[in-house]
C-alpha cells in the first residue's frame, strides 16, 4: 500500500488508503467501492483484514453497506439536523427545506476565530456568505458562513440563482469539495445586528445558535457556519433506552 505509516495495524493502513481515495474522488459519493475480494487481491491482504478496514470506515460514516449490493461511499445529509433542534413547518404542516436567500457574498481577511476554526494561517482570505432562510415567506434562520477561499473561489463569481437552497451539493458540483461529516454546538444568545433585520425580530430577542464545523473526507475543516433561529422554534429530542 502507498505512502502510509507502517507502525499502524494493517487494517488501519488499508482503511486510511481507502479513505484517501474517497477524499481524492477516486470513488465518489454514492459510488460503490471494489468488493472485499477485489480489495484483498489488489492489496495482497486477507479478507478478514479488508472486512475490519471497511467496518472502521462504516463506523466513521464514510461508507455504508447494503446487503446484496455492496459497499458505497456515503453521501451524508445535514439539513435534516435543523429539524432535530428547530420546529420548522411549512403552511401545510410538512417539514419543508427552507427557501434560501444569499444577502451578502464577499471575500475578506478571516478573523482570528474564523481562521482558527478552519485551520487556516492567520489573516488568510475566506469567503463569507450571509444567508436568510424562509418558510412560507417567514424568516426562520439567519446564517453566517465562512469558507476557505482557496477551496471555494468559484462561489464568488457564479450566478446567485445557481447556488440553490442547499449549499453542499453546490460545493461538490462547482468546487469539487464534499462534506463528509460535521460537528454541531448549540448555544443561546441575545439577537444583535445585522441579524435583527434578517429575522424580523427586536434586538435582544433570545435566539438559538447552531454552530457547525463541517469536514471533508480527509478530516480537514471545509466550512464554519453559525445559524441563528428564534428561541421559540427550539426543540430537543433524545431517545434514552
Amino acid at each position: 500500500m502507498g505512502s502510509v505509516d507502517h507502525r499502524l495495524p494493517l487494517y488501519q493502513r488499508l482503511r486510511d488508503e481507502i479513505a484517501a481515495k474517497i477524499a481524492t474522488h477516486v470513488w465518489r459519493a454514492g459510488e460503490a467501492i471494489p468488493t472485499e475480494a477485489e480489495l484483498a487481491a489488489a492489496h495482497h491482504v486477507a479478507i478478514g483484514t479488508v472486512r475490519k478496514a471497511i467496518q472502521t470506515l462504516v463506523d466513521d460514516g464514510l461508507v455504508e453497506r447494503f446487503q446484496g449490493r455492496g459497499t458505497f461511499v456515503r453521501r451524508p445529509s445535514f439539513d435534516s439536523s435543523l429539524f432535530r433542534f428547530l420546529r420548522f413547518q411549512g403552511p401545510d404542516g410538512r417539514h419543508d427545506v427552507p427557501e434560501s436567500r444569499i444577502l451578502e457574498r464577499d471575500c475578506r481577511t478571516g478573523s482570528a476565530d474564523v481562521t482558527k476554526a478552519l485551520h487556516l494561517p492567520a489573516k488568510a482570505e475566506v469567503i463569507r456568505l450571509l444567508r436568510q432562510r424562509l418558510i412560507g415567506g417567514r424568516p426562520v434562520l439567519a446564517e453566517e458562513i465562512w469558507l476557505p477561499k482557496a477551496r471555494f473561489e468559484p462561489l464568488l463569481s457564479m450566478p446567485q440563482d445557481d447556488i440553490g437552497a442547499l449549499l453542499y451539493p453546490t460545493y461538490e458540483r462547482r468546487c469539487g469539495e464534499i462534506v463528509a461529516s460535521a460537528e454541531e454546538t448549540l448555544t443561546i444568545e441575545a439577537l444583535a445586528a445585522p441579524f435583527t433585520a434578517i429575522l424580523a425580530l427586536p434586538e435582544g430577542s433570545p435566539v438559538v445558535v447552531i454552530e457547525r464545523l463541517a469536514f471533508g473526507y480527509h478530516g480537514e475543516p471545509l466550512e464554519w457556519r453559525r445559524s441563528r433561529a428564534p428561541a421559540s422554534t427550539f426543540r430537543y429530542h433524545v431517545e434514552i433506552r
